[in-house]
């Protein structure tokens, strides 16, 4: 079998009347090093009369392929493009050549100049480096007539004199690889492409160089004090380090352990991590978290003298509001729902000697006993209003009881003495029998006959409070970080959480930093009890303080930090502490004590609500009060109690278990109110609080259940019995007492023991259907268990009445 023929190029036939060709190859370079020589096939132009040769142009045509598509002009001027390319390498080689020489003339005439100033070796040289003549310079003039002689421009000579020389004298001409450095025609047609770097690689590159520098880092990583708590979150932890998050769970995972960076380690897990990264370790207690955050005490020489802090206290209706008002002469009272104060507020009046008085007016009701316990033991002096007309009342005595325990001087204000029907010596009198004894029968309590309508005896009870501060000697260090305690808290449109903050010591300023109770912030405002913007509030005046984190309780106590980490840390060891104790508190009892909690939770009614109130005091009043109402048999479960008006939260929660949603002095809002009609929830709104505990008290009574009472209707003796195939036994009776009525409750007697309890099927008289057969009546009758009945016995008919029980 003979071989196959090679396969002949492609070319175009000259029957074809094709005019002659150049033949030549086009290297085609792809990615990753490939490259393809394809084989191409030129036409060439006839050349008109008169034109030159493409030859002509340049001499490099030999050695070039025109690539295909290219015009002749294209082509003449990309020629022309590498011939002048080649020659610019030339000039410059040309010049780089006279430069070298010129080096090297220069260097010889350096050696020589150097070599005719070195010293002999009889010559003593000198012991101070000081002392050392400096080197010869080359001769000027031989070296300016050798750069004359090769005819160098100023320029090169001076950039000739500024360089360095070269380490050869003769620099060598411009090699093959540096030829095709440049870019020409020639190389960007014919010359293949290097191959490039990978992404990969480039990658794998930086990667390693990273790693190289957090080796070096590490070496010189700053050694720190870490400071270890009980409890610590891992991104803590690494903050305190100065590490990143996932070096530390890096280093569990080395030690044994999986962790996220959201997760807590105890404090000897984390004094591991600690002592792999080479850090100080140093451990604390989470209650050393709080140890020097009042601060050092003052000493005597910086005390200086404060405004007193005065509480009025009494029963409700007493005149305490209007009395205040009458000093501050304003009208507060009048805004108060139902006219009774349900609200503890401080003011700050200032008399006309130019000396200031702070008074914190709390309410008389009995739900708030906390308000005014409170109010007891922030203040210096008492003052217990008692109407004269009126007497010593139950909330009289138990503010008298809130002063005994704060410890604390009472000044009486005997109230309403212009009333035809006011009696205050009557009011002396009984406040002997709770151990007050006013000076004029011998004690040492002040009290002062005033009258808030006619303004009788205000300014002798300004001064009388004045005169007893001045015994207490009242001092304050105003030039240190403030102090002081939360009297009332509220959330208000606008504002967000504000609170009435009572400054103890120190001066609060806009833009301190801190923390009260388990809430922190910083100050943004404050405010007077006029509402007017304060810039610094010294210790004994009350203000408003705007830029808390949320509401805090009233009775916490508000202390001023030096920074926001401190107080956040404070505040969320506290927040952490409640809700550890409220926890405890579920769990405690014993499992006796479940069984029965469980089986007394099958009979026990709960009536669930939700508590909205406008200030903290209040949603804490009516807390206390609604879980007074609970029974053996009902019970109310706040479901939630907070600060602000009702929001869509509140619908949702209230949904779950169907309570019953309470809004005091704030209303729900358009998407919640949407929300309880479309999830049958109630709203309930009040603005006196005695008329919310009613109502409350109302709807336990109708969970309560229905007493029974028994009511005797009457008895009869049977004295015969009939047998009916029909009906069964029917008992012929004598109606001996009362009556028998149809269909009621009978009981079964045989010789006094009770055999059966039933209920009367049949009633007949003769032979009719009656309802009822009075005393002295026969009548026959049924049972609807009636058929061991017997001559002898004795029926007994009653009914059953159901009574509605009301609470206490």
């Amino acid at each position: 079998m003979s071989e196959a023929p090679p396969k002949k190029p492609l070319v175009l036939s000259r029957s074809l009347g094709a005019r002659r060709l150049d033949v030549g190859e086009v290297r085609q370079s792809f990615s990753h090093g490939r490259s393809k020589t394809v084989s191409v096939e030129v036409k060439r132009k006839r050349l008109l009369p008169g034109a030159s040769p493409i030859s002509e142009v340049s001499p490099l045509q030999t050695d070039m392929a025109r690539p295909l598509g290219l015009t002749d002009q294209e082509w003449e001027m990309r020629l022309r493009v590498v011939k002048n390319a080649f020659q610019d390498a030339d000039k410059l080689e040309e010049r780089r050549n006279k430069e070298a020489g010129a080096y090297a003339v220069l260097e010889e005439a350096r050696q020589e100049e150097q070599s005719a100033s070195e010293p002999s070796a009889s010559e003593e040289v000198s012991e101070t480096p000081a002392e050392a003549a400096p080197p010869p310079s080359p001769h000027p003039d031989k070296g300016r007539e050798i750069l004359k002689s090769r005819g160098l421009s100023e320029e090169a000579k001076g950039r000739l004199r500024a360089r360095k020389p070269p380490t050869s004298a003769k620099r060598p001409r411009l090699g093959e690889d540096q030829r095709r450095a440049k870019i020409s025609v020639n190389t960007a047609l014919n010359e293949r492409e290097e191959r490039l770097r990978s992404q990969a690689s480039l990658w794998r590159a930086r990667r390693k160089n990273r790693q190289q520098q957090e080796q070096e880092g590490d070496m010189t990583r700053q050694i720190r004090d870490v400071v270890i708590p009980e409890v610590i979150s891992v991104q803590e932890l690494a903050n305190r380090m100065a590490v990143r998050g996932a070096e530390v769970i890096k280093t569990l995972m080395r030690l044994g352990m999986t962790a996220t960076i959201n997760q807590t380690l105890d404090a000897d897990t984390a004094e591991l991590v600690v002592g792999e990264f080479g850090h100080n370790i140093r451990r604390v207690s989470e209650f050393d978290i709080e140890q020097g955050l009042k601060g050092e005490s003052d000493l005597p020489e910086d005390l200086q003298t404060r405004p007193p802090v005065v509480t009025i206290m009494g029963h409700v209706d007493h005149g305490k509001t209007s009395l205040l008002d009458a000093l501050r002469r304003t009208d507060a009272a009048l805004h108060e729902a139902g006219g009774i104060t349900q609200h503890i507020g401080a003011y700050q009046i200032q008399l006309k000697d130019g000396r200031r008085i702070t008074f914190i007016d709390t309410p008389g009701h009995a739900a708030f006993t906390e308000m005014r316990a409170r109010g007891a033991n922030i203040t210096d002096i008492v003052v217990l209003v008692v109407a004269a007309d009126d007497g010593i009342k139950n909330q009289t005595i138990e503010a008298i009881h809130h002063a005994k325990a704060a410890e604390v001087p009472i000044i009486v204000a005997i109230n309403k003495v212009d009333k035809p029907d006011a009696t205050p010596e009557r009011v002396r009198q009984e406040l002997l029998s709770h151990e007050v004894v006013v000076e004029a029968f011998g004690g040492d309590v002040l009290d002062v006959e005033v009258s808030a309508k006619t303004g009788q005896n205000l300014e002798k009870l300004a001064e009388t409070i004045l005169i007893q501060s001045e015994i207490l000697d009242l001092k304050a260090n105003p030039q240190r970080p403030a102090e002081g305690i939360v009297i009332e808290a509220e959330v208000r449109q606008g504002l967000g959480p504000i609170a009435t903050v009572l400054v103890q010591r120190g001066s609060l300023r806009k833009g301190d930093i801190f923390v009260a109770g388990a809430v922190s912030g910083r100050v943004r405002a404050l405010l007077d009890d006029h509402g007017e913007k304060l810039t610094i509030a010294s210790p004994g005046m009350p203000v408003e303080v705007t830029g808390f984190g949320a509401a805090p309780a009233p009775g916490d106590e508000f202390i001023v930090v030096a920074d926001e980490a401190r107080a956040k840390s404070v505040a969320q060891f506290r927040e952490r502490k409640q809700k550890e104790l409220s926890s405890a508190l579920k769990a405690r009892g014993s499992v006796e004590q479940m069984f029965e909690k469980i089986s007394s939770d099958e009979k026990l009614q709960t009536l669930f609500v939700v508590v909205k109130a406008d200030v903290q005091g209040s949603v804490e009043a009516i807390s206390n009060s609604l879980a007074k109402l609970s029974t053996d048999e009902v019970c109310v479960q706040i479901l939630h109690a907070g600060v602000g008006g009702i929001t869509e939260s509140d619908i949702a929660l209230a949904r779950t278990s169907k309570a019953l949603v309470v809004g005091f002095n704030v209303r729900a809002n358009l998407q919640a109110r949407d929300g309880a009609q479309r999830e049958g929830i109630e709203l309930c709104y009040y603005s006196i609080i005695y008329d919310l505990i009613d109502a409350i008290k109302a709807r336990l009574s109708g969970l309560l259940a229905p007493e029974r009472r028994e009511k005797i209707l009457g008895t009869a003796e049977i004295r015969q019995i009939f047998e009916s195939k029909k009906i069964g036994k029917i008992a012929g009776c004598m109606v001996t007492d009362g009556l028998m009525r149809l269909g009621a409750r009978v009981r079964l007697f045989r010789e006094g023991t009770l055999v059966q309890e039933s209920t009367l099927k049949t009633l007949r008289r003769v032979r009719d259907e009656v309802s009822e057969v009075s005393k002295g009546f026969e009548c026959g009758l049924t049972l609807t268990d009636g058929q061991d009945i017997r001559e002898g016995d004795s029926i007994e008919c009653f009914e059953v009445e159901k009574i509605v029980r009301q609470l206490a």
